[in-house]
Protein backbone atom coordinates (compact mmCIF):
# COMPACT_ATOMS: atom_id res chain seq x y z
CA UNK A 1 0.00 0.00 0.00
CA UNK A 2 2.80 2.65 -0.95
CA UNK A 3 1.38 6.23 -1.33
CA UNK A 4 2.75 9.37 -2.01
CA UNK A 5 2.47 11.30 1.58
CA UNK A 6 2.92 15.26 2.13
CA UNK A 7 4.13 16.18 5.45
CA UNK A 8 4.13 19.61 6.38
CA UNK A 9 5.99 20.18 10.10
CA UNK A 10 8.66 23.18 10.77
CA UNK A 11 10.52 20.92 13.03
CA UNK A 12 13.69 19.11 11.20
CA UNK A 13 13.78 16.76 14.07
CA UNK A 14 9.97 15.86 13.86
CA UNK A 15 9.60 15.86 10.42
CA UNK A 16 12.45 13.99 9.27
CA UNK A 17 11.61 11.10 11.78
CA UNK A 18 8.45 11.12 9.50
CA UNK A 19 10.18 11.18 6.65
CA UNK A 20 11.90 7.66 7.63
CA UNK A 21 9.05 5.94 9.34
CA UNK A 22 7.16 6.55 6.13
CA UNK A 23 10.09 5.74 3.65
CA UNK A 24 11.15 2.57 5.73
CA UNK A 25 6.83 1.54 5.15
CA UNK A 26 7.81 1.77 1.29
CA UNK A 27 6.00 5.25 1.08
CA UNK A 28 7.21 8.48 -1.31
CA UNK A 29 7.83 11.36 0.80
CA UNK A 30 8.06 15.01 -0.01
CA UNK A 31 8.33 17.31 3.11
CA UNK A 32 7.25 21.46 3.11
CA UNK A 33 7.97 23.50 6.35
CA UNK A 34 5.41 26.12 6.17
CA UNK A 35 2.02 25.98 5.54
CA UNK A 36 2.08 28.29 2.31
CA UNK A 37 4.43 25.67 1.38
CA UNK A 38 2.19 22.71 1.95
CA UNK A 39 -0.91 24.46 0.12
CA UNK A 40 1.23 25.23 -2.95
CA UNK A 41 2.38 21.59 -2.99
CA UNK A 42 -0.69 20.20 -2.79
CA UNK A 43 -2.23 21.56 -5.29
CA UNK A 44 1.25 21.16 -8.20
CA UNK A 45 0.63 16.86 -7.14
CA UNK A 46 -2.30 16.10 -4.90
CA UNK A 47 -0.88 14.02 -2.17
CA UNK A 48 -2.47 10.16 -0.95
CA UNK A 49 -2.47 11.70 2.57
CA UNK A 50 -1.37 14.99 4.31
CA UNK A 51 0.81 15.01 7.38
CA UNK A 52 0.12 18.39 8.47
CA UNK A 53 1.37 20.16 12.40
CA UNK A 54 -1.27 22.59 13.51
CA UNK A 55 1.57 24.90 14.57
CA UNK A 56 2.74 25.98 11.30
CA UNK A 57 4.61 29.46 10.09
CA UNK A 58 3.01 31.81 7.52
CA UNK A 59 0.00 29.79 6.85
CA UNK A 60 -1.00 27.57 10.36
CA UNK A 61 -2.43 23.65 10.08
CA UNK A 62 -6.34 25.16 9.96
CA UNK A 63 -5.76 27.59 7.24
CA UNK A 64 -3.93 24.53 5.02
CA UNK A 65 -6.73 22.07 5.97
CA UNK A 66 -9.34 24.57 4.90
CA UNK A 67 -7.46 25.47 1.26
CA UNK A 68 -6.65 22.03 0.70
CA UNK A 69 -10.30 20.45 1.60
CA UNK A 70 -11.69 23.20 -0.72
CA UNK A 71 -10.33 21.72 -3.73
CA UNK A 72 -9.71 18.38 -3.34
CA UNK A 73 -11.01 14.80 -1.31
CA UNK A 74 -6.93 14.67 0.63
CA UNK A 75 -7.23 12.40 3.67
CA UNK A 76 -5.34 15.06 6.78
CA UNK A 77 -3.95 13.19 9.58
CA UNK A 78 -3.44 16.69 12.01
CA UNK A 79 -0.65 16.54 14.70
CA UNK A 80 -0.66 19.27 17.59
CA UNK A 81 0.75 19.96 20.58
CA UNK A 82 -2.60 21.65 22.02
CA UNK A 83 -4.37 19.01 23.63
CA UNK A 84 -7.70 21.14 24.38
CA UNK A 85 -10.92 20.11 22.52
CA UNK A 86 -12.26 23.06 20.99
CA UNK A 87 -8.64 22.81 18.45
CA UNK A 88 -9.09 19.30 17.89
CA UNK A 89 -13.60 19.68 16.78
CA UNK A 90 -12.10 22.84 14.83
CA UNK A 91 -9.36 20.68 13.21
CA UNK A 92 -11.78 17.77 12.45
CA UNK A 93 -14.81 20.56 11.07
CA UNK A 94 -13.02 21.49 8.78
CA UNK A 95 -12.17 17.65 6.99
CA UNK A 96 -9.12 16.35 9.07
CA UNK A 97 -9.69 12.25 8.76
CA UNK A 98 -7.68 11.86 12.17
CA UNK A 99 -5.36 13.69 14.64
CA UNK A 100 -2.35 12.56 17.13
CA UNK A 101 -1.71 15.44 19.87
CA UNK A 102 2.18 15.46 20.48
CA UNK A 103 4.34 13.76 21.89
CA UNK A 104 3.04 10.60 20.17
CA UNK A 105 5.03 7.02 19.27
CA UNK A 106 6.04 6.36 16.67
CA UNK A 107 4.28 3.05 16.26
CA UNK A 108 1.24 4.53 16.97
CA UNK A 109 1.62 7.62 14.25
CA UNK A 110 2.20 4.26 11.97
CA UNK A 111 -0.59 2.71 12.88
CA UNK A 112 -3.38 5.79 12.52
CA UNK A 113 -1.57 6.51 9.02
CA UNK A 114 -1.80 2.85 8.08
CA UNK A 115 -5.69 2.89 9.15
CA UNK A 116 -6.24 6.64 7.27
CA UNK A 117 -4.73 5.37 3.65
CA UNK A 118 -6.99 1.90 4.05
CA UNK A 119 -10.23 3.87 4.74
CA UNK A 120 -9.05 5.87 1.80
CA UNK A 121 -8.14 3.36 -0.54
CA UNK A 122 -11.63 1.69 0.36
CA UNK A 123 -13.20 4.66 -1.07
CA UNK A 124 -12.32 3.41 -4.16
CA UNK A 125 -13.56 -0.31 -4.08
CA UNK A 126 -16.87 -1.49 -5.92
CA UNK A 127 -19.47 -1.20 -3.41
CA UNK A 128 -23.21 -0.74 -3.92
CA UNK A 129 -24.66 2.27 -3.32
CA UNK A 130 -27.19 2.32 -0.15
CA UNK A 131 -29.95 3.67 0.02
CA UNK A 132 -32.13 5.14 3.64
CA UNK A 133 -35.57 7.25 2.66
CA UNK A 134 -34.41 9.80 0.55
CA UNK A 135 -30.39 9.91 1.25
CA UNK A 136 -27.95 7.46 -1.29
CA UNK A 137 -24.40 7.02 0.22
CA UNK A 138 -22.53 5.81 -2.83
CA UNK A 139 -18.88 4.34 -1.78
CA UNK A 140 -17.63 4.01 -5.29
CA UNK A 141 -17.93 7.80 -6.21
CA UNK A 142 -17.48 8.66 -2.39
CA UNK A 143 -21.11 10.90 -2.99
CA UNK A 144 -23.40 11.61 -0.57
CA UNK A 145 -27.48 12.89 -1.62
CA UNK A 146 -30.38 14.03 0.26
CA UNK A 147 -33.70 14.57 -1.55
CA UNK A 148 -31.97 14.65 -5.07
CA UNK A 149 -29.47 17.34 -4.28
CA UNK A 150 -25.66 16.83 -3.41
CA UNK A 151 -24.37 16.74 -0.20
CA UNK A 152 -20.73 17.67 0.33
CA UNK A 153 -19.34 15.67 2.57
CA UNK A 154 -15.93 15.94 4.95
CA UNK A 155 -14.58 11.92 4.83
CA UNK A 156 -15.44 12.14 8.37
CA UNK A 157 -18.64 13.02 7.78
CA UNK A 158 -18.84 10.42 4.94
CA UNK A 159 -17.64 7.72 6.98
CA UNK A 160 -20.23 7.99 9.59
CA UNK A 161 -23.41 8.07 7.16
CA UNK A 162 -21.99 5.39 5.15
CA UNK A 163 -21.87 3.68 8.55
CA UNK A 164 -25.46 4.32 9.66
CA UNK A 165 -26.58 3.62 6.21
CA UNK A 166 -25.41 0.10 6.39
CA UNK A 167 -28.07 -0.43 8.97
CA UNK A 168 -31.01 1.51 8.85
CA UNK A 169 -32.55 2.17 11.90
CA UNK A 170 -29.88 0.53 14.07
CA UNK A 171 -28.88 2.79 16.64
CA UNK A 172 -25.27 3.14 16.62
CA UNK A 173 -23.00 4.14 20.03
CA UNK A 174 -20.42 6.85 19.42
CA UNK A 175 -17.73 4.38 20.37
CA UNK A 176 -19.13 2.35 17.60
CA UNK A 177 -19.23 4.90 15.27
CA UNK A 178 -15.43 6.33 16.34
CA UNK A 179 -14.13 2.24 15.61
CA UNK A 180 -15.95 2.35 12.26
CA UNK A 181 -14.73 5.54 10.82
CA UNK A 182 -11.40 5.57 12.16
CA UNK A 183 -9.85 2.00 12.67
CA UNK A 184 -9.03 1.70 15.75
CA UNK A 185 -10.60 2.15 19.50
CA UNK A 186 -7.87 4.06 20.91
CA UNK A 187 -10.04 7.48 21.08
CA UNK A 188 -9.57 10.21 23.19
CA UNK A 189 -13.22 12.10 23.34
CA UNK A 190 -16.71 10.53 22.01
CA UNK A 191 -17.43 13.86 21.40
CA UNK A 192 -15.94 13.87 17.84
CA UNK A 193 -18.70 12.12 17.06
CA UNK A 194 -21.10 14.91 18.39
CA UNK A 195 -19.42 17.34 16.24
CA UNK A 196 -19.62 15.36 12.47
CA UNK A 197 -23.62 14.13 13.73
CA UNK A 198 -23.99 18.27 13.81
CA UNK A 199 -22.46 19.77 10.80
CA UNK A 200 -24.64 16.43 9.18
CA UNK A 201 -27.40 17.62 10.15
CA UNK A 202 -26.69 21.18 8.68
CA UNK A 203 -26.58 19.70 5.54
CA UNK A 204 -29.31 17.26 5.45
CA UNK A 205 -32.01 18.03 8.00
CA UNK A 206 -34.63 20.58 7.39
CA UNK A 207 -34.40 21.62 10.60
CA UNK A 208 -31.34 21.00 12.37
CA UNK A 209 -32.34 21.13 15.76
CA UNK A 210 -35.08 18.98 14.80
CA UNK A 211 -33.96 16.34 12.86
CA UNK A 212 -35.80 13.82 11.33
CA UNK A 213 -33.49 11.42 9.48
CA UNK A 214 -30.20 11.12 11.68
CA UNK A 215 -31.74 10.87 14.97
CA UNK A 216 -30.49 10.69 18.71
CA UNK A 217 -31.54 7.58 20.65
CA UNK A 218 -30.76 9.41 24.05
CA UNK A 219 -28.13 7.59 26.76
CA UNK A 220 -27.22 4.86 23.59
CA UNK A 221 -26.70 6.68 20.53
CA UNK A 222 -27.27 7.63 16.86
CA UNK A 223 -29.42 6.02 13.66
CA UNK A 224 -30.21 6.97 10.40
CA UNK A 225 -34.29 7.01 10.00
CA UNK A 226 -35.42 5.09 7.01
CA UNK A 227 -39.23 6.99 7.05
CA UNK A 228 -38.08 10.25 5.27
CA UNK A 229 -38.58 9.82 1.76
CA UNK A 230 -38.42 12.91 -0.41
Amino acid sequence: MCAYVLVAEDDNMQAELIRRLLVKEGHTVQLVGDGQAAIDQAAHRSPDLLVLDLMLPKVDGLGVCRAVRRNADIPVLMLTARSTEDDVLLGLDLGADDYMIKPYSPRELLARIRAVLRRSRQRGESTPVLRVGDITVDPERHTVTCAGALVNCTPGEFAILHALASAPDRVFSRRELLQRTRGYDRVSTERVIDVHIANLRKKVETVPRKPVRLITVFGIGYKLSGDVHG
